[in-house]
């Protein structure tokens, strides 16, 4: 069962920066967390330093790559793996030992609240990738629902909001987080999107969102901002 947090709901001043894709590196209460080390990113985790904890929502490569994982933690000898059963049964094979939050589930690690909503992937068509997803929440303000629009049911400050891909289409994005209702929201899983429209997107989120009192941030690979 969650337990009851809402006295960390508010604005906590996070910095985030996007390695690409999904892959992120939040900074919150002196803790460094990173999310979904995939296959887009294995060249940028390589060298990441000062990481407590390894956020992973699925077992798709573009979530969890094994060799971009071993060498996080080569870096990071200290850092604590966060998934669900299915990504931990994965880990145990190349002997890396996971912490277990699937839907419902909660735990206090690295000095952070970590809490599990969701259990299914999105589909894509009939059963193609289907597989365990996780969406996590972090100290009760940072959403990162993975590959499903699953609405946490409580309140949110900053929401990784999904914004391409074959299980998705735009409509779906908007409506998710306008049913979440952050204060504010950023692109991930956009490693799809080529530059010459990444600003289109971005403008039609912007102010689609801005209906329901969402800010939509725009947040490129490499970069960094303070929400």
């Amino acid at each position: 069962m969650h337990e009851p947090h809402a006295a960390l709901w508010y604005h906590m001043h996070m910095t985030i920066t996007k390695l690409g894709h999904c892959c992120l590196v939040l900074e919150n209460n002196g803790t460094r967390i990173m999310t979904d080390p995939g296959t887009y990113t294995t060249q940028e985790v390589n060298g990441v330093t000062g990481i407590g904890m390894i956020l992973i929502t699925h077992e798709h490569a573009d979530h969890y790559h094994a060799e971009s994982v071993a060498a996080v933690l080569k870096n990071n000898p200290g850092a604590v793996v966060v998934s669900n059963g299915s990504v931990a049964k994965l880990l145990a094979e190349q002997r890396i030992a996971c912490t277990v939050v699937g839907d419902g589930q909660s735990a206090t690690i690295a000095g952070s609240l970590i809490e599990g909503f969701g259990k299914d992937h999105a589909v894509i068509y009939g059963t193609m990738g289907q597989c365990e997803n996780t969406g996590y929440f972090v100290d009760g303000a940072f959403y990162f629902p993975g590959d499903n629009f699953h609405v946490p049911g409580k309140p949110v400050d900053v929401l990784a909001l999904p914004t391409a891909g074959p299980w998705m289409k735009i409509a779906e994005a908007i409506d998710f987080a306008k049913a979440v209702k952050p204060r504010v929201a950023f692109p991930v899983h956009d490693g799809m999107i080529v530059p010459a429209t990444s600003g289109f997107v971005a403008a039609m989120l912007k102010n689609f969102l801005a209906e329901g009192g969402t800010e939509f941030v725009p947040l490129a690979a490499g970069e960094t901002k303070t929400f």
